[in-house]
């Protein structure tokens, strides 16, 4: 069974119940690393909890959820192997998956609405890394990465 940990602050505590909800009826097993109430919290606590369990959990994927997505992504992308991509539809979402090999996701609760969180995550989910040129490309983030270009 595929391993999702997703995470979230103040602003996305209905949504993320939400894709909990729709992840795990899709077989995934799924771990609550966020918050669960809307008493204020800092994002980047979150984002590093998720950020760091992909990088030592082989195969895991995250998923990110806050009020536009946009702070969540940043703080992944601060840790080495994670490619975090913030995702408003379907589209962008395959993409990630298919060209970028993102291993997290990130959207805004305050941009999505549930319908299009759904179509997402089921993009996001169902699709594959095509490899071959974007292979390549990716092996190039992880050089810049590693400090070295």
């Amino acid at each position: 069974m595929k391993q999702v940990i997703i995470g979230n602050d103040h602003a996305a505590v209905a949504m993320k119940q939400a894709a909990v909800e729709y992840l795990t009826g899709r077989g995934f097993g799924v771990i609550d690393a966020g918050c669960g109430d809307q008493a204020r919290v800092d994002y980047p606590d979150y984002a590093q909890k998720v950020a760091e369990f992909v990088q030592q959990h082989n195969g895991a994927f995250g998923v990110l959820i806050c009020g536009s997505g946009i702070g969540m992504s940043i703080v992944a992308n601060k840790f080495d192997g994670i490619r975090a991509a913030l995702c408003h539809d379907a589209y962008t979402a395959a993409m990630a998956r298919r060209h970028n090999d993102a291993n997290v996701l990130c959207f805004g609760a305050r941009i999505v609405g549930l319908g299009v969180m759904e179509s997402i995550l089921e993009a996001w989910i169902g699709g594959s890394f095509e490899g071959g040129r974007h292979g390549d490309r990716v092996a190039k983030i992880g050089q810049i990465e590693a400090g070295r270009s």
